[in-house]
């Protein structure tokens, strides 16, 4: 007897003799991105739109204000961008299914 036909044998053996059967809870599907990593994704691309706004301003010797400060724009988006893509939802997936607390 294969064991999937022992396993359904034993599952029906146990509903007929009153003991509760529990089964496996469903995967909790997540997205690919979650809702707080696509807000902080938004944050870095209008981070990065205001580094190059602020890059236009350099002047061609780069030795003023927004010659320094458009690269440390520019780098931080990416950086803010890349830790949204991996940033989790606020509540785990473990908490919805504990019913919330």
């Amino acid at each position: 007897m294969s064991k999937r036909k022992r396993r359904l044998r034993d599952r029906e053996e146990r509903k007929k003799s009153g003991v509760s059967v529990i089964e496996a809870a469903p995967a909790c599907e997540q997205e690919a991105i979650s809702g707080r990593g696509k807000k902080t994704i938004g944050g870095g691309v209008l981070l990065l739109i205001l580094g190059f706004v602020v890059l236009t301003l350099t002047d061609s010797h780069g030795r003023n204000w927004a010659s320094i400060l458009s690269p440390l724009l520019i780098l931080g988006a990416y950086g803010v961008i890349a830790y949204g893509i991996f940033l989790p939802d606020a509540v785990s997936c473990a908490a919805d299914e504990r019913g919330g607390d």
